[in-house]
């Protein structure tokens, strides 16, 4: 029966809110990275912790450490770093900055990885030396045979001076300068040569040097051109009667190191290069060549023997602009005192085999040896 009100309207009943896709999907990523956040957090504090002790406390290796004038705190940290010094640069660089460590000096300092970041800092505000210097005992040798590149390639193995170091003196004008004014008997010609790769080539006596403790590269270097003149005191009045300079004697000397083994075939190859000088022939040595190249590889193809360079004693007659490595006193007494000039020869090879070395007057005779060995000189 209608009572004039209005019927109660019927309730909707809803169940519980539900997320939307989307939004667990921003919700999950924002967790994911608040957690990565964290962890890197940690992981980055306890790198920064590690960086502030010592890289390595157990290692007491001296480092030979180069810092330039004007370096930053930032880029002397890089520096330590690449040194492998200190584990990080950056951490290296807050941490002077935070204790309020400043001027630091350029110069050569021997530092090591167990080494604490404030002991390194106060060492770097102490200065260190003008030049790089040895900081414990050893023993540098110097090969018979063995070119500049050689010997900077071990310079590091033997001593705390790098490479770069050493090749920065063999290239240094002033140093050279020093060294012609100490030894101008020995360095005078070698002072006037033009186009050399390294005016010292050929001048590092063949010897066993000990690199004393507190020695600088220098006094190192000076020692092995020392010694040359020494080895060359009692022959120096006979390149003066051959009418041969230093220059010249040391160059053939040190293409006989390397072609002749024994003493009488390094005496009769002497011989052959003199006569090809006086006759105005090309030297052609394989180890010319080779210096030319700066490689160490035996087979020469006909393209290797035409590269443009002074040093090409295929294509250029003389003496070429110097010596190729350092050569033994036995050498150079073979190219002061030669056997068999008067037998005209002009060419030789060796049986790589045997190692015995055969000599021809003709360019016929030499092919027709050269034929003949070829199976044992594959």
């Amino acid at each position: 029966m209608d009572n004039g009100t209005d019927p109660t309207p019927s309730r909707q009943v809803r169940g519980p809110k539900r997320t939307s896709f989307g939004r667990r999907i921003m919700i999950g990523v924002a967790s994911l990275l608040v957690i990565l956040a964290v962890a890197i957090g940690i992981i980055g504090y306890h790198y920064f912790q590690s960086a502030l002790k010592p890289l390595d406390a157990s290692n007491d290796n001296v480092v030979q450490v180069n810092v330039p004038m004007g370096a930053t705190s930032n880029k002397i940290g890089q520096i330590l770093q690449d040194k492998k010094v200190v584990k990080s640069g950056m951490v290296f660089n807050y941490y002077v900055k935070s204790h309020k460590f400043t001027n630091f000096r350029a110069g050569y300092y021997q530092l090591k990885p167990s080494m604490t970041l404030n002991t390194i800092a106060k060492r770097l505000q102490m200065g260190g030396s003008a030049e790089p210097i040895q900081s414990t005992a050893g023993k540098v040798l110097v090969r018979e045979g063995e070119t500049v590149d050689q010997l900077a390639a071990e310079i590091p193995i033997q001593t705390d001076f790098t490479k770069k170091e050493f090749l920065s003196l063999m290239k240094s004008p002033s140093f050279f300068n020093q060294l012609a004014a100490k030894y101008p008997r020995l360095l005078s010609s070698a002072k006037q040569a033009e186009n050399v790769r390294y005016r010292l080539e050929g001048y590092l006596a063949p010897a066993t040097y000990q690199a004393g403790k507190k020695m600088t590269l220098k006094q190192l270097i000076t020692e092995m051109v020392a010694k040359m003149d020494q080895n060359l005191q009692s022959h120096y009045q006979t390149i003066k009667k051959q009418k041969l300079t230093v220059q010249e004697t040391l160059t053939l000397a040190s293409l006989v190191e390397r072609e002749g083994v024994t003493q009488k075939d390094r005496d009769k190859i002497a011989g052959v290069f003199l006569n090809r000088i006086d006759a105005n022939m090309a030297l052609q040595s394989d180890i010319a060549v080779q210096y030319a190249l700066k490689t160490t590889k035996k087979s020469l193809t006909y393209k290797d023997l035409k590269v443009k360079s002074p040093y090409n004693l295929y294509v250029h007659t003389g003496f070429g602009p110097g010596p190729f490595d350092s050569p033994s006193v036995s050498s150079i007494k073979a190219v002061l005192h030669p056997s068999a000039r008067n037998k005209d020869y002009y060419y030789f090879i060796a049986n790589t085999k045997t190692g015995k070395v055969y000599f021809s007057k003709t360019y016929d005779q030499h092919q027709a040896l050269t034929s003949s060995l070829a199976s044992d000189n594959k």
